[in-house]
């Protein structure tokens, strides 16, 4: 949605049009549930903090200043929701180790996943994401598929762009090597098939 629809929808809300507040959700609850389903790895949990956000979302909407995206504004809302989700359940954000991947990169890599369709690169690129450390899914998700940019990923998240940009760099090069390692049997399947 663009910034004016979205003010539109908020203006409308603010005024009690019901209405106005569904076509909100309907425009962003994909957008959130993805955010609380990266983060908390449970689709019941995930769909529970979802309601809870787009109820937040209603109760504060009068205290959105408009001086960032309101999509920004909601992601930073889900984010936090889903960590104080997280910390009442007495679990943590499982966060990845600081130091670099260093797997090994197979030349057939790249090959191997142009000759795939994208349904299936997109099927496998779903599962090697699920299987990265939540702070790495989060940062992966909401810059790639959510097309956030770095400045409203650290305004999300609470931290500097520069992390931001630390973390996108760790994150595809830990995505990589999953990606390696789900692939290598079709790599060493294919080897020498030229």
């Amino acid at each position: 949605m663009s910034r004016q629809q979205d003010q539109y929808w908020i203006d409308e809300t603010i005024k009690g049009n019901m209405n106005a507040y569904s076509s909100l959700i309907d425009a962003y609850k994909h957008m959130v549930f993805t955010l609380a389903i990266k983060m908390l790895r449970n689709r019941e949990e995930a769909e529970e903090v979802a309601q809870d956000v787009f109820i937040k979302v209603y109760q504060s909407l009068n205290t959105f200043k408009g001086d960032s995206k309101f999509s920004t504004w909601l992601y930073k809302i889900a984010y936090h929701r889903s960590l104080d989700y997280l910390k009442k359940q007495g679990r943590h954000l499982k966060t990845s180790a600081i130091e670099e991947f260093t797997g090994q990169q197979l030349p057939s890599y790249e090959n191997t996943m142009e000759a795939l369709d994208a349904s299936d690169r997109r099927t496998i690129i779903k599962k090697a994401i699920e299987e990265l450390p939540q702070d790495d899914a989060i940062v992966i998700t909401l810059h790639y598929f959510e097309e956030l940019s770095l400045k409203e990923i650290s305004e999300v998240m609470g931290i500097a762009a520069d992390t931001v940009k630390v973390r996108l760099f760790r994150s595809r090069k830990r995505l990589e090597g999953i990606l390696i390692n789900i692939m290598e049997p079709e790599i060493i399947k294919g080897y020498g098939k030229r």
